[in-house]
């Protein structure tokens, strides 16, 4: 996405955010590969015997329904709603690009997670204390989801009321993912690899269109240089 008709930024700092994206890319990859790796083999992770016992440790009514309430904030009864308001704005606001930008980058994002959790087949955890839900387990589509749906409303708020509000939108976007993260783990939905997989996966998936909107083939300019004719 392109804050601006003409690119400004100087070819050096263009090249190194360039090898930025791409090492991110990697090792989000190579991560999130050594993860489902151990998924597919159904081979267990310390981190999941360790991360769920002491969250659940810290259990007790008030952070129950704290938690209870932040878990919602990552599914589709609160995410479609900001959606659709987005949307409606962004257009409204002549903003087409942007929400084209968001659409694709959920819808994405939905249709990756399902794909991978049909692929992996990891059930869910088995704890007495939690509500188990039929469905597969790897990579989590509330981190995942989440971690998409909300760090893209903040690269739009960044490219439409700038760098202060982008900055704070974004911090406060990681952390609301962080958050949904932690409650699926703490109310027993999710293992802890099952999170850490859906924000891999976001991760990498996030980095993959903001790329073809910002010098790809989803790039302004990369649609002007098609519509001019030949000189």
């Amino acid at each position: 996405m392109q804050q601006t008709a003409r690119d400004t930024t100087p070819p050096a700092s263009r090249l190194a955010l360039i090898g930025a994206g791409f090492a991110a890319l990697l090792g989000c990859l190579l991560v999130f590969g050594a993860i489902a790796e151990d998924v597919h083999e159904q081979e267990a992770s310390a981190l999941d015997a360790v991360a769920t016992p002491f969250l659940h440790g810290l259990s007790n009514p008030t952070l129950d329904a704290v938690m209870g309430d932040i878990t919602q904030l990552g599914s589709p009864v609160v995410v479609v709603p900001i959606l659709v308001a987005a949307l409606v704005l962004l257009v409204w606001r002549g903003r087409r690009r942007e929400a084209l930008f968001l659409t694709i980058l959920l819808a994405g994002s939905l249709i990756l997670n399902q794909s991978m959790k049909l692929i992996f087949q990891r059930p869910r955890p088995q704890l007495s204390w939690a509500k188990v839900i039929p469905e597969y387990s790897f990579p989590s589509g509330h981190a995942m989801n989440s971690l998409v749906f909300y760090v893209g409303l903040a690269l739009i708020v960044w490219v439409v009321w700038g760098r202060r509000a982008g900055l704070i939108a974004l911090v406060t976007a990681i952390g609301l993912a962080l958050l949904i993260g932690i409650s699926r783990i703490y109310l027993g939905y999710h293992y802890f690899t099952d999170v850490v997989g859906g924000f891999l996966a976001g991760a990498a998936w996030l980095i993959i269109v903001v790329a073809a909107f910002d010098g790809g083939i989803l790039s302004s300019q990369q649609h002007r240089a098609q519509a001019e004719p030949p000189s």
